[in-house]
């Protein structure tokens, strides 16, 4: 039964929320509570080992699929479009798409981020980029993760891209870019708009950390062509309209946000020292370190989190986890022990330990801290006694401890201690998993009873670009978070040390 309408609280703003294994559409109403929303899982697609792809139709197909979806059940409410005041984006992060700017049709599936192919083009650009010093400038290390050497493997790789490129008909873009050009490349009322924010952009590796432009000496280093990419605007301002064939007809798009960013967001990460972990396919944590980049030294990456229309930019050391809830994924597909994701908490509560076993699920290799492509997935400490429930426990503590390993290494290049973080995603719905990674890092954990943080995220950019909130003060005042639930550490410091000192073991097993 939908809600009355009057629990709610015009005007409202929708949020695009197109994620690695599935798109959602959520509308919120002005003080951040979800009116409607409508979600679609995608089939991910895998032609090698290490290998991750999408269908750039499917991922626009699924989107419009959920606005109409959220649409009908908004309408069904009594509302009207015309109180939609704005939409925000936020997307699945480094996620690169070539499309042709005549045809306007993709000419190769996406490279996800979290794909491995690009090892070998790491490999022969790793010296001269750490010679260079060129982390320095965009704030990342060279790695199969971020975007410019997809895009380079492409050039390289794909026919259709390189006849593209070589006759000027090529585009190419996060998934951001794709669905903003893909949204207007068939309106008769504007042009196609090829654009990216800085928090997409910074996720390249061709943006220059400081200056917010693609830069010249990283663009010359993977020789790449500015003409192919997006302009780069702010994270909060009016990109273009929906068209009239849309259910959101004339309706503005007015935030974009990576999805990370647009978690720390909704999560109201605005102060420096604020920190946010989000649960999904991956896991990320963010650190906002204030108006100016902080630079790693312990494995960690400098990040652009947000710019709001013509104000500072944002910047955040962010510690990334390529497998949390994909592992799930996996014990679901893969192993079926389960058959569906919500049921490894029922089975991980049946035991009270994971009897020494621990899951590494380095499918892909391992990101923050420890940037091993070459690490490689394993299940260590296995007895006769062990069976799938500890296996399903052993999954979800292997985030909880990755994010300690990350939260140890911003611990060290902030120079303070996190006294709590901040929660969101899929995961974070697990009692249990909230409560073990509050004892492994010893600090409160906080979950907002709304766990749509990235959607919200995006939903507040819009908002503010579209005056629906006059500055980030009126929008703090109103955007409620509601109920939080906390988690505070029930084991001993000892205890604690000695589970994440046996990590630490497995971990040293599954590299090189």
């Amino acid at each position: 039964m939908p809600c009355p309408k009057a629990t709610f609280q015009p005007p409202f703003l929708g949020a695009i929320d197109q994620g690695t294994s599935s798109t959602r559409f959520i509308i919120f109403d002005f003080n951040g509570k979800v009116v409607a929303k409508c979600q679609h899982e995608f089939d991910q697609i895998c032609p090698k080992a290490g290998w991750v792809e999408h269908d750039p139709l499917v991922i626009l197909e699924s989107v419009n699929k959920c606005i109409e979806g959220a649409v009908a059940k908004f309408l069904e409410l009594g509302y009207e479009i015309s109180e939609i005041k704005g939409t925000g984006i936020t997307n699945q992060r480094e996620t690169t798409v070539c499309w042709n700017k005549h045809t306007h049709e993709p000419l190769h599936n996406a490279i996800v981020w979290c794909d491995a192919r690009t090892q070998e083009l790491v490999d022969r650009y790793q010296e001269a980029y750490s010679k260079n010093k060129l982390q320095g400038v965009s704030g990342l290390p060279l790695s199969t993760y971020f975007s410019a050497l997809k895009i380079r493997w492409m050039l390289e790789n794909v026919p259709a891209v390189k006849e593209a490129s070589e006759n000027g008909t090529l585009l190419t873009g996060t998934i951001d870019s794709w669905l903003i050009y893909k949204f207007t490349s068939m309106s008769k009322d504007q042009s196609p708009v090829h654009v990216t924010d800085v928090s997409n952009a910074s996720r390249t590796n061709l943006m220059n950390l400081n200056t917010l432009e693609w830069d010249e000496e990283l663009l010359s280093f993977f020789d790449i062509s500015r003409d192919i990419l997006p302009e780069i605007r702010s994270s909060s301002e009016v990109y273009c309209n929906f068209d009239s064939k849309s259910p959101l007809a004339g309706v503005p798009l007015a935030g974009c946000l990576g999805d990370q960013q647009a978690a720390f967001v909704g999560q109201k990460c605005f102060t420096p020292g604020s920190a946010k972990n989000t649960y999904g396919t991956g896991c990320f944590l963010l650190f906002n370190t204030g108006e100016a980049p902080t630079f790693s030294t312990h494995g960690l990456i400098s990040t652009v989190a947000f710019r709001f229309g013509k104000g500072p930019p944002v910047y955040a050391l962010e510690g990334s986890i390529a497998v949390a809830g994909c592992a799930i994924q996996w014990l679901r597909d893969n192993l079926c022990i389960i058959s569906e994701a919500s049921e490894v908490g029922k089975l991980a509560l049946q035991v009270p330990d994971t009897a020494g076993v621990h899951f590494v699920p380095a499918f892909t290799g391992l990101l923050a801290p420890y940037w091993r492509p070459n690490a490689r997935g394993a299940i260590v400490g296995l007895t006769q006694y062990a069976d799938k429930r500890h296996l399903a426990r052993a999954a979800l503590e292997a985030v909880c401890f990755q994010t300690r390993a990350i939260l140890d290494a911003m611990n060290k290049d902030s120079g303070k201690c996190l006294a709590s973080l901040k929660v969101d995603g899929g995961m974070a719905i697990s009692d249990l998993c909230m409560q073990t990674q509050s004892d492994l890092l010893g600090i409160p954990v906080v979950r907002p009873d709304m766990c749509e943080a990235s959607a919200l995220g995006a939903a507040m950019a819009a908002g503010l670009a579209t005056n629906v909130y006059k500055d980030i003060p009126n929008m703090l005042e109103n955007v409620s978070l509601a109920k939080a639930t906390e988690f505070t550490p029930k084991i001993p410091l000892e205890e604690r040390e000695i589970r994440y000192k046996a990590w630490e073991q497995a971990i040293h097993r599954i590299l090189d």
